[in-house]
Formats: structure tokens, sequence, C-alpha cells
């Protein structure tokens, strides 16, 4: 019978076999954001389209050409979030979190949505960690936002991938940049692209991100950004390559960076990797101290960035990044009569409650059937229970890696066997580890 249908394009499942590596990679990165003071807020999969059009940019790719956007049966105009940060900010001062004490420092897990072409690490729904600060003005809040990407990245064991940092100033002296931009994309404006001649009125500066060939030819030779900072802006950005000197974190100037959103301020930043076979952007981020009051609050600096989990898990993988082993079965009961299946039963019951990963046979197997289900599961160990040994209350308890055999009982002694025997296990493991480390 053929499939009803299948997983929708630009969407991919993620399998059990898979799913441990992307639980490692959220769990330490929340874990690592916490070590920074950030800690996790979570916002609706949908907001009101105009959160979007306001903070994310109308001239940009993201709102023309990428949102799924819907009327609602109120018809009102609802849109899948595209990225991150403007969900956070709207919740931030929707909720008050502006009155309190700043900065606010927030970390996120979330599935955002975008309709362009699917290839590797891009796709229509993805799943991003970001941080965002809310409250500091300061080069030294810059600084803490990539340490902690740099960190997570480190942590994570990612190799190869460069850290590059831009400034796109202020409006004050972004506004002259904008005029001598304007004049050299009017010079060859019969060459742009029908979506950058719109951008060429009212934003010249989205015409560097224009994903054409040709658009992105013309912008090689465009004037840079850091040609035209303001003192306050050069000061900033100056502050932020020392922070990251005294910190030894690595960085290159790439004046081509400014992101793909309109709420980007000063300092733009980006992680890049070619383990794909391409320039890849693994991590990006950068200031936004306009957007809190582009969406009605009172002006507040604010800084951030977001990382694409399919795509740094595609990097980790390319890289050789060890992940930990995957979950398996800490011990497997087999069960001989219907006594036997009762009991098995309320053991393993008893052992999960105690956090032991444990299970028995659902399904009616043969006892053959059983143990060769534990091996292909990994079970560690594996206890046989029949009349006898419910009879005398012992069972042997089998190491399924040496195929030593040692009796234990079946009462509530159990559980405190097994979790040494495990203990004892995972000990030799953290040793061997070390071991393997010093060498």
């Amino acid at each position: 019978m053929a499939l009803i249908t299948k997983a929708v394009r630009g969407t991919r499942d993620v399998l059990p076999d898979e799913s441990f590596k992307m639980q490692h990679i959220e769990q330490t990165a929340l874990a690592i954001a916490r070590d920074f003071g950030f800690r996790e807020m979570r916002t609706p999969v949908f907001e009101h389209t105009e959160l979007f059009q306001r903070s994310v940019g109308e001239t940009t790719d993201v709102v023309q050409k990428e949102m799924y956007t819907f009327q609602d049966k109120g018809e009102r105009s609802i849109t899948l979030r595209p990225e991150g940060t403007a969900g956070m900010a709207r919740a931030f001062l929707e909720h008050g979190l502006n009155n309190g004490i700043l900065p606010v420092k927030i970390s996120y897990l979330t599935s955002c949505y975008r309709y362009e072409k699917p290839q590797a690490g891009r796709l229509r729904e993805f799943n991003q960690f970001g941080v965002e600060c809310f409250g500091s003005a300061k080069p030294q809040s810059d600084a803490e936002v990539i340490s902690l990407a740099h960190l997570l990245l480190n942590e994570l064991g990612v190799t190869g991938v460069s850290l590059q940092i831009n400034s796109i100033g202020c409006p004050t002296c972004r506004s002259k940049y904008h005029k001598e931009l304007k004049s050299y994309f009017e010079a060859r404006g019969g060459e742009l692209c029908e979506t950058c001649h719109g951008r060429l009125e009212r934003n010249p500066m989205r015409i560097l991100d224009c994903k054409s060939p040709i658009c992105a030819g013309i912008a090689q030779d465009a004037p840079v950004m850091l040609d035209f900072l303001c003192d306050e802006c050069r000061l900033h950005y100056d502050s932020v390559k020392s922070f990251l000197d005294e910190a030894e974190i690595e960085y290159e100037q790439n004046p081509r960076i400014v992101r793909g959103l309109d709420y980007y301020t000063r300092t733009v930043f980006e992680f890049v990797s070619d383990a794909l076979g391409a320039q890849a952007v693994v991590c990006g981020g950068g200031r936004y101290d306009g957007l809190i009051e582009e969406l009605g609050g009172r002006p507040l600096p604010s800084l951030g960035f977001g990382m694409g989990l399919e795509r740094l898990l595609m990097v980790m993988e390319a890289k050789g990044a060890k992940f930990p082993e995957p979950p398996q079965c800490e011990v497997y009961l087999a069960s001989m009569g219907q006594a036997a299946v009762k009991r098995c039963f309320a053991i393993v019951t008893n052992l999960r409650r105690g956090g032991v990963s444990a299970e028995c046979d659902t399904v009616g197997r043969s006892l053959k059937a059983q143990m060769k289900y534990a091996d292909k599961i990994g079970a560690r160990y594996t206890i046989v229970v029949g009349d006898n040994e419910l009879e005398t209350g012992i069972a042997a308890l089998k190491d399924m890696q040496s195929g030593e055999e040692s009796p234990i009982h079946l009462d509530d002694s159990l559980y405190t066997t097994l979790y040494n025997k495990l203990l004892d296990r995972q000990l030799a493991n953290v040793a061997d580890l070390l071991g393997e480390a010093a060498e």
C-alpha cells in the first residue's frame, strides 16, 4: 500500500538514532547560556505579521520572499516566525520585563519557518538556538555574547570555524553611507535585479545581502561602512575588538557582513565554517539598539545571536565531532511463564521509578527471542525470571559484555545492587576517558 503522503518539501524528520545528537546540542547550549546568566524563554510559533514587517524590515528577503503568512479565521494577518529575536522582543515588552533589573538576558530554542529553496543545512522548517541581551549598551556585552557562541562551538567540538566581525554603524553615520551606496548602485542600476531596484530607493544596504550572483558581484566593489563610522561607533567597535583580544578570541574583520535583517546596528558578527564545501554561517548576530523602540518601547540597547541547529549538526558531523553514546537499556528482564511476566513488569516499573533504564517483554516473545532482543537493544545486563527464580527469590544477573553471571535478589535490594554495578561501570568509563584525554 502506497503512503498517503510524504513530509512536506523543505522539512525533515529527526529519527531516534539522530535525535540524541540534537538533544546533546540543545542541552549543551542551554547549560552554557545559564553559566552566562541567560535564562530560557519560549514564545508562540506564530505572531501578527506586522511584528516581522516592523522589526525584520520590509526590504529584506525574509519579509519580501520567505515568510509563511496567512489570514486566520478572524481575518488577521498571521505569520509563522521566520526568526527568533522579534518574538522575544515582543514578549519582553508585553510582559514588562523592561521595567525590571537590566540587562535582561534570555536564551531560547525555537523552530522557524522560511519559504526558500531547500539545500544542505537550509530547510523551510528549521531550529535555532539563540540568546538576547536587553538593556546594555557597553561593548563588553557584545564581546560577552560573542564569547558565549565561541565557547559553545568549542564545547561541541566544532573545529575550523572562523569568527568574522564588522560594524554597520548607527542611523547617524549610516545616512551618509546610504547616500554614497545609493550613488554607487545607481551607476549600475540597469544590471540590478528587480527586487534590488526597489531597495535602491528605500534601503540600499539590503543590496549587499542580495542572493543574486549579479548583484553580489556588483556589491564587491561597493563602499564599506567602516569608512563612514562616526566617532562614537568607531570607539564602540574598537572597544569590542579590544575585549575580544583580552579574552584571546581570534577574529577577522569582514566589512561585507551586513546580516539579513534590518534591525541590526553597530556590531555584527558571523561564525563561518567551510565544512560543507562552501562558506557556511553556523552562527550570526549583533547589536540591535533600535528594535525595542521600533516595537513601541522606550529606547533600549540590545543584542544577541541565532544559531541554526540543523546546519550546526551537519558541520559537527563533517568535522568528526564527538557525540555521547545514545542511551541504551541498562537491564532487560526476560520472563518464562505468566507469573514471571507480571513479576518482571513490577520489577521494571520500580527500577524505572529509581531512574534505571529497564525493559521487559511486552509482545509475548519466547525466552530465546527475548535474549536476542536484549542483545539488539544493547542491554548492559539481563535477568531471566522463571518459576524457580520466583520460588527462591534469587536470579542470575548476566553482564552482556563479559558474559559473567552473579546472583541477585528479586526484592528491594535489587535496585541497590544494580545501581552500584552501573555506577562502578560509569566511573570506570570516566576513568578511561580521562586517561585518553591525558594521552
